[in-house]
């Protein structure tokens, strides 16, 4: 295999300084699935709000596919301008109590898996991470109306956070998270893989409670504070708005009815609805705090061609 470390350009500064060692490391990487466009909104709602600075930036000529995911330019008047370069970035993030914490995002490598792996590891063990914490989001058949749960996995079940989900078996679809899951286990580095479910039929619209829930999971296993007001106040209106879409079409309710019937089944009613909560859950925000859908499903209702899913 060709040097990993030819993947990046690092900061000598950052990754030379003994003080950053043992910090924790967030991998949030969109593409393929990423239901609820879930890491884009946690790489936002991070490092719009928090400091931050670059350890290491991946070559995306090396990495990325321009022709499937063409990135966006704008043409003004006359000219072109305003490329929007992908990037992809390990950053070093403070929280508001001045702890510090990696964070990886960008888009999902489209070549050299193993490769970028390798070189995520190396990078693991060079800084001597203390735990990385792997997010996605993966469309299931859930309604907007229930709490969202989590699957969370990795090989030490000391340190999965408890959660709403079951533990089923199946087979998926790999994408390069997955793989560096397995990598990292080989390299005995700790792990935790967070895997947020999003309701099939917004799995394209940007769902800010999914993000809330992935970030109050992530707050839980890195111990880090991580910001969620924005995505909590912007759930408060997508799920207006979805509610008083889904109330004036009996069609779309029989369909959430549905889902929700089999949610409750499955679901034990005795699962806490948030790591965060009490005991008692006599905490917790209602249904409009909890957010649920998207402005897109909402103007795709007139659409039958969007309601594939």
């Amino acid at each position: 295999m060709l040097d990993p470390t030819a993947l990046y350009l690092g900061n000598p500064a950052l990754l030379g300084d003994e003080r950053l060692r043992g910090l924790p490391m967030i991998v949030a990487l969109s593409g393929y699935v990423e239901a609820g466009h879930l890491a884009g909104q946690i790489e936002a709602v991070v490092l719009d709000s928090m400091p931050s600075e670059t350890v290491a930036r991946f070559d995306l000529d090396q990495l990325y596919d321009y022709r499937s995911r063409r990135p966006r330019v704008t043409f003004a008047e006359d000219h072109f301008e305003e490329w929007e370069a992908p990037e992809l970035t390990l950053n070093l993030v403070t929280d508001g109590l001045d702890r510090h914490f990696l964070l990886l995002t960008g888009p999902e490598p489209d070549t050299q898996w193993e490769r970028f792996s390798s070189a995520v590891v190396g990078l693991a063990q060079r800084l001597r991470v203390s735990l990385v914490a792997l997010v996605g989001g993966i469309p299931m058949p859930v309604p907007h109306t229930r709490p969202i749960l989590v699957t969370a996995h990795g090989p030490r079940a000391d340190l999965l956070p408890r959660t709403g989900g079951g533990r089923p078996t199946f087979e998926v679809s790999a994408s390069v998270s997955h793989l560096l899951e397995l990598r990292l286990q080989e390299g005995g580095i700790d792990h935790v893989g967070l895997s947020v479910h999003v309701p099939q039929y917004l799995a394209e619209s940007y769902l800010p409670q999914a993000a809330v829930a992935a970030l109050e999971y992530l707050s839980a296993v890195t111990g880090r504070t991580l910001p969620t007001d924005e995505l909590r106040e912007a759930s408060r209106d997508v799920i207006r708005q979805i509610d008083e879409q889904a109330g004036a079409s009996p069609e779309v309710q029989s369909v959430i009815e549905n889902m929700e019937r089999r949610y409750d089944d499955v679901v034990d009613a005795s699962a806490r609805r948030s790591i965060l909560a009490g005991p008692d859950d006599t905490d917790l925000p209602d249904a409009d705090d909890l957010g649920a859908a998207a402005e897109a499903f909402l103007a795709a209702q007139g659409d039958p061609d969007d309601h594939q899913h």
